[in-house]
């Protein structure tokens, strides 16, 4: 069964009657790395960023959907939300990140925030109005 990443690379291909030399060429990867993202059923690690927006430039579309389908192609759930920071790599990578710790390292990274939140919260409070 093919992965989210292998389906759309095969749709841009089908419907723009591409190669991967052609992705390649448009998104200047190699043609290797074209291949290898269509046809491995699940990828071992999340391919860097520049990669991506590589692969998104020579299949002509954003980003974000190749980003989305390279993450479930790794296994990862990616969180959206109509949010300022939706569509934020660093942002999507880190919550999903936090589902595959263990339930004890997903309180202490919890405690981590809440601490964060205060500490930021605490000095808003303290600084002076106008």
């Amino acid at each position: 069964m093919p992965n989210p990443l292998q389906v759309l690379i095969k749709h841009q291909l089908e419907q723009r009657g591409w190669s991967y030399s052609d992705v390649a060429r448009g998104g200047g990867i190699s043609r290797s790395t074209v291949h290898h993202l269509a046809t491995s059923e699940r990828l071992a690690q999340m391919p860097q960023q520049s990669t991506l927006e590589g692969l998104a430039k020579g299949l002509g579309i954003p980003v974000a959907p190749v980003h989305r389908a390279a993450a479930e192609a790794c296994g990862v759930n990616l969180y959206r939300e109509d949010t300022p920071a939706a569509g934020d790599p660093e942002v999507e990578i880190l919550i999903a990140s936090v589902q595959k710790l263990s339930p004890v390292d997903r309180k202490h990274v919890s405690a981590l925030v809440e601490s964060l939140l205060r500490t930021a919260a605490s000095e808003e409070e303290a600084r002076p109005s106008h």
